[in-house]
């Protein structure tokens, strides 16, 4: 069997795909994946077949229409959410075609997309063949995206006939059961496993420090959402907390935070390593990062700047698992007087490590394989 696998533009929508594509690929199948010309490095670096797309990164597609004329997102949820549809909507609409062209030299039997990865359901939708969707975190099977992209593709539905984006024939969704939301779309359970790239280790990575540890990351946003200065003034609060402070990075952030921060462990450090090792995680509300930390079991201090984020830390809140700040509130005396509240309180811990339980329960990776399986061949 072939399978495509389309991420939605991101190097942690890519990230979320690692260990189902590498487990399709472990069983036997032809395992390709899309991804725009920037993040063809990622793929690689985690040992998949990476196909380019696009010469423009995913950003383009959110703060440009078809025009190229910039866009501004709105700050109302409800209204950010549709902007946000309708910008990964034109990034299908740019990658539709190099889809295609792949099609007909390597057609592939089953075509695996995101929740935003609307290139997916428009491709299968051509071929003729199935098409299942993975959520990326716990937010994706509802995240309020698909009304803006339903408009912003209506060209490439009338080219298809279709009056709306396609169903998925197969929903996988990596939610815990506490925390899936009621009412919500039938589907195929999978245990959520990380699968970011990885490094050389060192010691201090898997072990436990003497003192408290809280890890700061935004994930792969430095330099977008946020700047290197956002980082180092973050990360010096959460210092005053007498933690030890450990800083995953890309390569890019890491020469400037290492001067900035003396004494600070900084640079690309795979969290799934050095997570399970802290006591809180200081986060931006990234879902791989969100799904990381309680796959680990450890308390979340999250700081969302966009709606998408806000909903899932809400959620996660509710739960005891997490506490958030908006942005208004993300005041350095906030952000410690929080952090101090959540290092005091087991209750946090606890709720945590109920949520990590829960994620070993689901089905594993190698099950859902066999769904796929079983898909292609109807």
């Amino acid at each position: 069997m072939r399978i495509l696998f389309v991420p939605a533009g991101s190097q942690a929508t890519i990230f979320s795909f690692v260990p189902l594509a590498t487990a399709a690929r472990n069983a036997g199948h032809e395992v390709f994946m899309s991804a725009t010309e920037d993040l063809i490095p990622a793929v690689v670096n985690v040992g998949l077949a990476g196909y380019p797309v696009s010469t423009l990164p995913f950003n383009y597609f959110i703060g440009k229409d078809r025009d190229g004329n910039p866009i501004d997102i709105p700050r109302e949820p409800e209204a950010q959410m549709r902007a946000i549809g309708g910008g990964f909507a034109r990034m299908a609409a740019a990658t539709l075609g190099a889809l295609i062209d792949l099609a007909e030299d390597w057609r592939p039997d089953l075509v695996v997309g995101g929740p935003i990865s609307y290139a997916a359901p428009l491709l299968a939708a051509h071929l003729g063949i199935p098409y299942a969707v993975q959520a990326y975190d716990i937010n994706d099977m509802n995240s309020g995206s698909d009304p803006g992209a339903h408009e912003e593709l209506q060209p490439e539905l009338e080219k298809l006939g279709l009056e709306r984006i396609p169903a998925p024939d197969l929903r996988i969704d990596v939610t815990p059961p506490s925390l899936r939301q009621e009412n919500g779309p039938a589907a195929q359970l999978m245990r959520w496993v990380p699968g970011n790239r990885q490094c050389r280790l060192e010691r201090w990575m898997y072990t436990r420090p003497e003192r408290r540890r809280v890890c700061v990351t935004l994930g792969n946003r430095v330099g977008l959402a946020h700047d290197v200065d956002f980082v180092r003034r973050l990360a010096k609060d959460v210092a005053s907390l007498d933690v030890e402070v450990v800083i995953p990075v890309p390569g890019n952030a890491e020469h400037e935070l290492r001067e900035a921060l003396d004494g600070v462990r900084v640079g690309w450090i795979p969290l799934d390593l050095v997570v399970p090792t802290c006591d809180l995680i200081v986060h931006h509300g990234g879902g791989v990062t969100s799904m990381t930390a309680m796959n680990a079991g450890v308390p979340q201090l999250i700081l969302p700047v966009v709606a998408y984020s806000t909903m899932s830390a809400e959620r996660m809140s509710a739960r005891g698992a997490a506490n958030f700040l908006t942005p208004e509130r993300a005041t350095p005396e906030n952000i410690i007087e929080m952090g101090q509240k959540m290092l005091a309180d087991s209750s946090y811990r606890d709720a945590s490590l109920e949520l990590a339980g829960e994620i070993a329960q689901l089905p594993s990776v190698g099950e859902v394989v066999g769904a796929l399986e079983e898909l292609a061949a109807r």
